[in-house]
């Protein structure tokens, strides 16, 4: 008889199996992130095309993101049911087939439409490749795995800029979409030799459908309401829309699930210290590492006078140790076992955004670039010890929550992110009396404004390293 969870016993499968599936499911995840970010690039030409203003253009990005995260938590429950091997084999016929949709769009609504179904294919397949790679491996060799989840993400971060741009360039905004056709029948054929994998799932789908949908709203006019304040600081948050949907559906949300028999989320994993912490800790990593990202970028080219392909080399630094450098990271946290190594890496980030607060503010070149290698080492120590931490800290047939919950925060903490730092460097602007565009502003103010934000996400690493510190101070 099949059990009432979807579980994978790593232990039956050979070395050369658990790589090869781990090698599907990453290549998976690196176009999951690559077609979050390569959009950006085409988006001006996207815009051209269909003779379109960015307000309508950029529903382009914002539909994958919102799709993407609202329904991460969703499928991580539906996969209960199917098992995580069919989930993900079925999120990405989806994908590609619907990426191929959008390369032959001829209108924006259907680029659009189009893109929303291709984000619901990754979000079935994102929400539990986590849980796959956690699982099929040992747990001597679950830190190295997570790892190469790491490694994965930060070598789409490289590439997606540069791959988008020769795309765009050479071949049209359409082959950003195509490109994704060969490589996805590339993918399921190995999956269709490989990933032959037996399951015990559960017996019947039992989907809170009632919390889903109050989650969707929740997160939808969460997200929506971010994206606002980024764009408009001088909006009066109490007559926003969105921010009254969200703060009406999060507690009606809470109160369907905690009187559900079967909840779409089970609340009590809130009440486990070594889940909630960790959680923590990497949404105030992500907050304080997209500041960097987002408002970089302004200093580089309003106070430094760069270009945007130098600012792009420059933004390489950290990804491209990520890219190194995770694995050893997780081989490290996997051989010596140190309870503070996420804490560490986290405190390592915190002095790396402090350097880069000084050295904004002394136009000190050398100074920032070493703040950049600093916070690569720093986040190459952090993350793979605590994505193994997050996923260790619930029991093992509840991975799949731990999965896609923790996707979710992440692409809720980029939401967070955007939002502050514009948000801190927009009020600071507008204190010193300037209000034109952030990139006309003087070198001097401009400098000043983002330093500050660097020290205020120096102080939310400092946090995150407190909060990743409790949640391995009762360990033996």
């Amino acid at each position: 008889m099949r059990s009432c969870l979807a579980v994978i016993d790593s232990s039956e499968l050979p070395v050369a199996g658990r790589n090869v599936l781990a090698f599907i499911i990453l290549l998976g995840i690196f176009m999951f992130v690559i077609d979050g970010s390569v959009v950006s690039i085409a988006l001006p030409t996207i815009t051209r095309y269909f003779q379109a203003d960015v307000a309508q253009t950029q529903w382009v990005i914002t539909s994958y993101l919102v799709t993407v995260t609202s329904l991460l938590m969703i499928f991580g429950k539906i996969a209960e049911r199917t098992g995580k091997f069919r989930l993900f084999l079925a999120g990405f016929v989806i994908f590609t087939m619907a990426s191929v949709a959008c390369g032959l769009s001829t209108t924006l609504s259907m680029l659009i439409f189009f893109r929303t179904v291709q984000a619901a294919g990754a979000a079935m397949s994102f929400s539990i490749s986590t849980a796959i790679i956690f699982q099929i491996y040992h747990r001597g060799e679950q830190g190295r795995a997570m790892g190469y989840i790491g490694t994965t993400v930060s070598l789409a971060s490289i590439a997606g800029p540069i791959l988008g741009g020769y795309l765009v360039d050479y071949m049209g905004w359409k082959y950003i979409f195509l490109i994704n056709l060969p490589i996805g029948i590339v993918l399921l054929a190995l999956a269709a030799k490989y990933m032959k994998i037996e399951e015990t799932i559960s017996k019947k789908l039992d989907l809170d459908w009632r919390g889903a949908t109050v989650l969707i709203i929740f997160i939808v006019s969460l997200m929506l309401f971010l994206g606002d304040l980024s764009s408009n600081t001088a909006l009066f948050i109490a007559e926003d829309p969105f921010f009254l949907l969200a703060t009406l559906s999060l507690p009606a949300f809470v109160w369907i699930e905690s009187h559900q028999k079967s909840p779409l989320l089970d609340l009590s994993i809130f009440r486990v210290k070594k889940f909630v912490l960790p959680i923590i800790a990497i949404i105030l990593f992500i907050i304080s590492s997209f500041s960097v990202f987002i408002l970089g970028p302004f200093y580089f080219q309003g106070v430094m006078g760069y270009s945007p392909s130098q600012v792009g080399s420059v933004f390489l630094i950290v990804p491209a140790i990520m890219a190194f450098g995770s694995p050893l990271g997780g081989w490290i946290y996997d051989r010596y076992h140190f309870r503070y190594n996420s804490a560490l890496g986290m405190i390592i980030v915190a002095a790396s955004l402090l350097f880069m607060g000084s050295g904004i503010t002394r136009d000190d070149l050398s100074t920032i670039y070493f703040s950049f290698v600093i916070m690569g080492l720093g986040s190459m120590l952090f993350q793979s010890p605590i994505n193994t931490e997050i996923m260790n800290a619930l029991p093992r047939e509840m991975l799949s929550t731990a999965s896609s919950l923790s996707s979710a925060i992440r692409n809720m903490g980029m939401s967070l992110g955007v939002s502050i730092s514009t948000l801190l460097l927009s009020m600071q602007l507008n204190l010193a009396g300037y209000h034109g565009p952030t990139i006309d502003a003087k070198p001097q103010l401009l400098s000043l404004t983002i330093s500050n934000v660097m020290i205020i996400a120096a102080a939310l690493c400092i946090l995150g390293a407190a909060a990743a510190f409790l949640r391995n101070r009762d360990e033996c």
